[in-house]
């Protein structure tokens, strides 16, 4: 099999090449990346032989029709996905979320190309706290930021092209991933490095908003199974039942670093920050038989922390740039 990763340099992109290159020697990558501020070759270093790595944008219609030309399958990581970021310049979520999917769609339809697309929970926006409901392939969609409202037009665009054009076509929607290689102004890896620098965690709020964990190689494996099992047209939520506060989630990373559960401070919210996503991957288990590797939020939280830790080299030159952009908004 020969794939192209489209935003294999960045965090989840560049964990499902690590994880292809191991266990499936005989699958050639190709990799695509724009290698913006969040997509980094030294994300690749450790399997920089067995992968031909292709620095360009998804929306270099001649480029992507080059390099789709040459494939059995595209799984599309690549995307704008920081949602503070969104908020203060939506241009580069349209541009890359909206008008990259759309060549890529395009090129797919001219040389009759597998298409995964991978997606985000968000598009569902967002449950009640005490709401009981999960969101699922049917759950109608409520993007609240520029940043899932482009991922959810992205998503719209894949099923209008496999209805309409035929192409073959699977989505993945996902909880929230964590894990190696996950850039510093992320929740989890900002926290962690903080208490590696002697910096207090910060919450938005009272910590009270509640996200659906999944580690990256748990994400990743369900991903291969889509590709490898998948119906074609159809959509599967992936997820691992990992709801926390991220008030919990800061407390098991200071009790993981060895400070007091109670060693953070409070900041003010983010506009518009969505109470709770919640996913139902049953369609994803019974259909397809995947389980996730991890056994619990924890074990995998434990790993991250020792990642970043051993890896201060991978992070420290983002550390800087993304500690002062929070403090020009006071975060």
């Amino acid at each position: 099999m020969r794939l192209l990763v489209t935003g294999g340099a960045g965090f989840i992109g560049s964990n499902f090449v690590h994880q292809t290159v191991r266990e499936r020697p005989d699958v050639q990558i190709i990799v695509l990346d724009a290698l913006t501020y969040a997509g980094s070759e030294a994300s690749l270093a450790p399997v920089h032989d067995a992968v031909d790595f292709r620095k360009g944008d998804i929306t270099d219609v001649d480029l992507v029709d080059e390099l789709v030309a040459q494939v059995d399958v595209v799984v599309h990581f690549a995307a704008e996905s920081h949602n503070d970021n969104s908020l203060r310049d939506p241009w580069p979520f349209v541009q890359s979320n909206i008008i990259g999917t759309y060549t890529l769609l395009e090129a797919v339809r001219r040389h009759g190309t597998r298409f995964h697309h991978i997606s985000t929970d968000e598009v569902y926006g967002d449950l009640e706290l005490d709401d009981p409901a999960k969101f699922t392939p049917d759950t109608r969609y409520n993007p609240s930021s520029p940043y899932s409202s482009t991922k959810a037009s992205s998503d719209l665009l894949v099923r209008a092209w496999t209805r309409s054009f035929g192409i073959h076509a699977t989505i993945s929607n996902c909880s929230n991933n964590y894990g190696p290689y996950q850039h510093v102004e992320k929740f989890i890896p900002r926290q962690i490095t903080n208490l590696i620098d002697g910096v207090r965690p910060k919450l938005y709020g009272s910590g009270q908003n509640v996200r659906d964990w999944i580690h990256v190689e748990d994400h990743n494996s369900a991903v291969w199974a889509v590709i490898d099992r998948g119906r074609a047209g159809e959509t599967y939520l992936i997820g691992a039942d990992g709801e926390h506060t991220n008030k919990e989630v800061v407390e098991a990373i200071l009790e993981l670093s060895g400070h007091a559960r109670d060693d953070y401070d409070l900041v003010s919210d983010r506009p518009g920050h969505d109470l709770r996503y919640a996913i139902d991957a049953s369609k994803l288990r019974t259909e397809l038989g995947w389980e996730p590797r991890y056994g619990s939020f924890r074990d995998g939280l434990a790993a991250t922390v020792g990642w970043y830790r051993d890896n201060e080299a991978w992070w420290r030159p983002q550390k800087d740039e993304t500690e002062a952009r929070y403090e020009g908004l006071g975060r």
